[in-house]
């Protein structure tokens, strides 16, 4: 019975978090479009691009006019994806109509396209970001791709998502009939990525670093020293002169990697490196739950 009562409680806890998440994440999203974007004619892709055509077409509400184009997509969902993440998409698809609505009401933050694109890309990155961590949708090309995937699991959603907006983008470019208006908008599209990049990775990125080389024991104690950075050393064979081999794997920041390549090269400037991104590190030294 304690068992069930504390996951219970989790469940509940877990949901609420994940309701104020959603609805931070639609505020911002909110003020990003309804202050920023759309006073400017500029929009984020997806159904937003649709809907700023419409708003300044037939002067309906922004907000309004994305939940009409989202409820097909709602109706559809139901048969396809699970019932939580449905519930949770028609929360947060009415909750961000309403704040667009509302602050729709205000005057623009800013006049200047260039700035409209950054500061919105910011907030409605940022905000997206913080909805899809309450595993919940706003409805638009994140929900289609949600039902995308309940048909073909391995599909690439985010070509999808990207020719979705590239269209919708064009059609902005048409109806407005201003190419800047398509040059603002990609950028603040690929400031919201970037932000959600951020959001789910973090500012300290690692990177990841194979060493090959004779002197692998060297390097290793000398970067354990100087960085009290750990190693992992790895059996690895030359395909080519069929010769064994240890080579070193090293994970640290952006900073201690240059320093690692430093000693590596000052050891044995013979040494084989290679250097990639490492997309998440947890663990001892890094960042853990």
């Amino acid at each position: 019975m304690d068992y069930i009562k504390t996951k219970r409680i989790y469940q509940i806890r877990k949901f609420m978090l994940d309701m104020f998440y959603l609805v931070l994440g639609c505020l911002l999203m909110a003020i990003g479009t309804s202050l920023f974007l759309l006073p400017n004619q500029l929009s984020s892709g997806g159904f937003t691009g649709i809907a700023t055509i419409i708003y300044y077409l037939f002067h309906f509400p922004l907000g309004t006019v994305m939940f009409v184009l989202n409820v097909p997509f709602l109706l559809w969902a139901f048969f396809k994806i699970g019932k939580e993440l449905l519930v949770k998409s028609l929360i947060g698809t009415t909750v961000l109509a309403a704040f667009i609505d509302i602050f729709d009401q205000f005057p623009a933050l800013t006049n200047d396209p260039f700035l409209a694109c950054i500061y919105g890309g910011f907030c409605i990155g940022i905000g997206l970001a913080l909805v899809l961590k309450s595993n919940s949708s706003t409805g638009g090309t994140d929900l289609i791709s949600y039902i995308a995937k309940a048909y073909k699991p391995y599909v690439q959603t985010s070509s999808l998502i990207v020719i979705i907006d590239i269209v919708i983008i064009t059609l902005n470019v048409f109806f407005f009939r201003q190419v800047e208006i398509g040059l603002y908008s990609a950028i603040s599209i690929y400031i919201v990525g970037k932000m959600i990049d951020i959001i789910f990775e973090g500012v300290n990125f690692t990177k990841m670093m194979f060493i090959i080389s004779n002197q692998y024991k060297e390097i290793a104690s000398e970067v354990g020293k100087q960085l009290e950075r750990g190693s992992t050393a790895i059996y690895a064979k030359g395909m080519y002169t069929k010769e064994k081999r240890m080579m070193l794997l090293c994970v640290g920041s952006r900073n201690e990697i240059a320093k690692i390549k430093q000693i590596a090269t000052k050891i044995d400037p013979k040494a084989f490196i290679v250097i990639s991104n490492a997309r998440e590190t947890w663990g001892k030294g890094f960042k853990r739950d």
